[in-house]
């Protein structure tokens, strides 16, 4: 168990300035098994006009806001203590039905018209960002799904193979950039890396769900860390019948335990970036993002 200290800074700099403009922030982290939530502040300026916070539809926490005077910078800082303990949560490995389920036998419990059943099929349909899956995409799915092959063993060596396959690089895509051409390029960050993984598994019938929060990260040995290098990460989870949700690092090539803080959960980005908006401006602007996460003294 270990309890974090996080602080998540944006910063917008217009140049033109900005004479509106409406928010939605989901830089939350969640209160749940496992993870508790100790503290939590969110800084913004200028001051909003309006602001209030509230559950979306998945269960996550978003504060909306609205500043409706001249500005030239905006800054939303969120700060934020987290004990986590993951030996709370359901452990798949010492789960004999959970751990040994086929993809078979999953289809099948999935037409069931059970509650956590009828919630988890929402996660095989099309999203924003995972629409129209392409073959190559599915093919290269079935490469680790087969019918009678436990459906855990089968996402682990998922999360391996694109782990292994990919290279991870900042310059390739952006939130905007179509699963098809990372999974051609076989480049990108953890958002996509997570979104090619949830597009795999919603191609055999399965559901697949995106979780946004942090990692923390260590610095080289001897090195001091530095303020503000860490950065929000992403991972997916995939729905075992018998047993729930597993998350899978693809990027880190882990099953996240500790050192991954969960802020939200959706069906692709779309539904859960740190902050998202719109402004009335003429010019362009400027983001800066730092992410500071190390355990609390």
């Amino acid at each position: 168990m270990i309890t974090f200290q996080i602080s998540h800074s944006t910063s917008y700099d217009y140049s033109s300035g900005v004479t509106f403009c409406h928010n939605i922030a989901t830089i939350k982290p969640m209160n749940m098994l496992g993870q508790t939530l100790l503290e939590y502040t969110l800084e913004i300026s200028p001051i909003p006009s309006e602001i209030s916070e509230k559950l979306d539809f998945f269960g996550n926490t978003v504060t909306r806001f609205s500043i409706q005077k001249h500005h030239e910078k905006l800054v939303v800082i969120a700060k934020s203590k987290v004990h986590r303990d993951y030996t709370l949560q359901p452990n798949i490995e010492e789960s004999k039905s959970g751990k040994s389920i086929t993809l078979n036998e999953a289809i099948l419990a999935l037409k069931s018209n059970d509650t956590d059943i009828l919630e988890a099929r929402q996660f095989i349909l099309e999203s924003i960002l995972i629409a129209k899956i392409s073959p190559d995409i599915k093919a290269y799915a079935e490469i680790s799904f087969k019918p009678n092959r436990p459906i855990f063993e089968a996402a682990f060596e998922l999360m391996q193979r694109i782990y292994t396959d990919f290279d991870f690089d900042t310059e390739v895509t952006n939130v905007a950039t179509p699963i098809h051409e990372v999974m051609k390029e076989k480049k990108g960050v953890c958002q996509d890396f997570a979104q090619i993984a949830i597009a795999c598994v919603r191609s055999v019938g399965l559901p697949a769900r995106y979780v946004s929060g942090y990692i923390e990260t260590l610095p080289p040995p001897g090195k001091e860390k530095l303020v503000g290098t860490d950065a929000s990460h992403a991972w997916f989870s995939v729905y075992i019948p018998t047993f729930g949700w597993v998350d899978f690092d693809p990027t880190n090539n882990q099953i996240p335990k500790n050192q991954h803080i969960i802020v939200s959960y959706g069906r692709d980005y779309y539904d859960v970036p740190p902050l998202k908006g719109v402004i009335y401006s003429t010019g362009k602007n400027k983001m800066q993002v730092a992410v500071d996460i190390r355990p609390a003294v």
